[in-house]
């Protein structure tokens, strides 16, 4: 089924490719003029502490970091315009694929988009929500605990129940918009997803550790040949990703096709 969607793997590539390159330029162009002015613990040892005051200041008291912030929130709500836009079409096409030798994208993208949105912006209300209750107590836990690393540890189990959070909201999610993409119905693809939790969580985190093991090798890799190699290799492995993606995709959807098929 991933393969049968080439060119779609194509423009997954392509729109990850554009979009690393300007977060990279947009990074570049923020950490540059801050590490010209790292200060070296020779001859003075106190200049980091006056280097980090400093810094604390301008971000606390002034609004040097707005302009940054607003950048960050336009980039953070075009890539949530456009995915719900992208799962559409992807998703259709699945449900479609027996029907025609081609795909058939761009026709889910104008019939299925509306609902598919709703449920994504749904799913990222949800994902979000915990940090209603874990923010304000990771920000008391930071000022009444001076060692980072006991806040660090006791922030730990929170994370954790939020990452898990995480991982069943979406994939609740994606098979709601499978059959809000079909046509078949939002309920019918949640009660899909309970259906078959096991297997459905059990293939996800099978692929996500085989992109975890091949990005731990490129970041390796990248690590001990710095430089230009580095970025093209990041750049370069943005295919294995997409791919990554759409397998990942194809495979939840088999799980939930032959509900669809009865």
């Amino acid at each position: 089924m991933a393969l049968r969607h080439k060119y779609v793997l194509v423009v997954l590539f392509l729109y990850r490719l554009l979009w690393g390159f300007f977060l990279y330029r947009f990074v570049d162009s923020l950490v540059s003029p801050i590490l010209a002015r790292f200060p070296d613990d020779h001859p003075d040892p106190n200049a980091l502490r006056l280097f980090l005051i400093e810094a604390q200041f301008r971000l606390l008291k002034t609004d040097i970091a707005h302009e940054t912030l607003w950048l960050l929130a336009g980039l953070f709500l075009i890539r949530m315009a456009i995915t719900p836009l992208v799962n559409a079409g992807l998703y259709y096409s699945f449900y479609h694929s027996d029907e025609a030798q081609g795909t058939r994208v761009l026709s889910g993208i104008r019939r299925r988009w509306k609902p598919v949105a709703l449920l994504y912006a749904l799913e990222n209300v949800l994902l979000l929500l915990p940090a209603v209750w874990i923010a304000p107590m990771a920000k008391a836990l930071f000022f009444a605990d001076p060692s980072l690393q006991d806040w660090l540890r006791a922030m730990l189990p929170y994370l954790l129940a939020w990452a898990a959070w995480g991982f069943a909201v979406h994939l609740a999610s994606q098979f709601m918009q499978f059959g809000a993409a079909s046509g078949r119905g939002i309920l019918q693809g949640l009660l899909r997803a309970f259906r078959v939790a096991l297997p459905l969580c059990g293939v996800s985190l099978a692929i996500i550790g085989l992109g975890a093991a091949a990005s731990l090798v490129v970041t390796t890799a990248a690590l001990l040949w710095t430089g230009f190699f580095a970025v093209a290799l990041h750049q370069g492995f943005q295919l294995v990703r997409s791919l990554i993606a759409l397998w990942t995709s194809a495979s939840q959807y088999e799980l939930w096709k032959p509900e669809s098929a009865g």
